[in-house]
């Protein structure tokens, strides 16, 4: 049996079986110090590429694996689920270990074997302490998560991860380079593979069959907070409620918690230790729904999310997508209603 499939069936189960060639491709190419442009859809396993790779090369007594990841509870969220694979990660972000004795300790059992991957915000790459901190820590594996980021063409662009160009450049040349998206369009992916240099694009279809798209007019907001009310329980299992503003977040899920619905807002204004609480209870099915605004959207992975509700119409077909793709994992039927007004 190949290694590959070895080791799949190591974490997974006896009958465990890669999604498609694409996905052990990526695996064998990254693994063999390659770079790499996965454009797959949400819910394809781009994660278990990256820890996958991650595991086998920890194996052999190589380094470990830096993974550029833009939102805070998306690192939360793929850390919990590292250990199905057996490895350790930690996260270098500004809501903790700012200290620097703090972070070169945390670089220090990353050398030892201690902790296999490290999630950092692109936000530390500003800093040249961090930098020469990351000098010091040995790489096997370099990722960009959420990658259209990178592109000025990005829905998301922010200016840090345009150094990582620059971070590429100063790290040996004998490392695996991973950057993983589910929405790039041809221009960001030509952007994309011109900032991480010579790449290989590894690209499939982007539909999801498990997905059931619907869109309702309702002008007016009360129409809106209406029909939510009279149908969020004939939805299945839990879900999210996209809104536009803190604000908005707020005022509808108090008004949901008033009618003996499960609500909470969910916003970049909360505490950390909020979120985590709040994530922890999306992903054990102790609430209905989060009502949240962007800071709940890439990469979040709950496997059966049965609906996403848009309160409002999204900038973008590319956010849309993004957004939807929290739902139907593992659920054979999930739904995404948009709520529009002509507006």
């Amino acid at each position: 049996m190949p290694i590959l499939q070895r080791q799949l069936q190591t974490v997974f189960g006896p009958d465990a079986q890669f999604r498609d060639e694409y996905q052990e491709m990526a695996v064998r190419k990254i693994l063999h110090k390659e770079r790499v442009l996965v454009v797959q859809k949400t819910g394809w396993g781009k994660s278990l590429v990256y820890f996958l790779a991650t595991k086998i090369l920890r194996q052999r007594g190589e380094g470990a694996t830096i993974i550029i990841s833009p939102l805070l509870s998306l690192a939360r969220n793929q850390i919990d689920s590292t250990r199905k694979y057996g490895i350790i990660a930690e996260s270098i972000n500004s809501q903790q270990n700012s200290k620097h004795e703090e972070r070169k300790q945390l670089v220090s059992r990353c050398n030892n074997g201690q902790c296999d991957v490290l999630f950092i915000t692109p936000e530390q790459l500003q800093k040249e302490e961090f930098i020469q901190l990351l000098s010091q820590l040995k790489i096997a594996l370099f990722v960009v998560d959420e990658a259209h980021c990178i592109s000025d063409w990005g829905h998301d662009f922010r200016p840090d991860y345009r150094r990582i160009r620059q971070l590429l450049n100063s790290l040996p040349s004998n490392i695996g380079v991973l950057a993983t998206t589910a929405t790039a369009n041809n221009r960001v992916i030509e952007d994309v593979a011109k900032q991480l240099g010579n790449c290989e694009v590894i690209r499939g279809p982007l539909l999801r069959e498990s997905l059931n798209l619907h869109k309702l007019y309702l002008p007016t907001l009360e129409e809106k907070c209406a029909w939510i009310l009279n149908n969020i329980n004939r939805l299945p299992g839990s879900g999210i409620i996209y809104a536009t503003t803190i604000k908005e977040c707020e005022r509808l899920a108090e008004w949901l918690r008033s009618n003996q619905i499960a609500a909470y807002s969910y916003h970049s204004d909360l505490n950390e230790l909020v979120k985590i609480e709040l994530e922890e209870k999306l992903i054990r099915n102790e609430l209905k729904v989060l009502v949240s605004t962007i800071a709940l959207g890439m990469g979040f992975d709950k496997e059966d999310i049965g609906f996403v509700i848009h309160y409002y119409t999204p900038k973008s077909l590319i956010e849309y997508y993004q957004q939807i793709g929290r739902a139907g994992r593992k659920n054979s039927q999930s739904y995404c209603i948009l709520l529009y007004c002509r507006k």
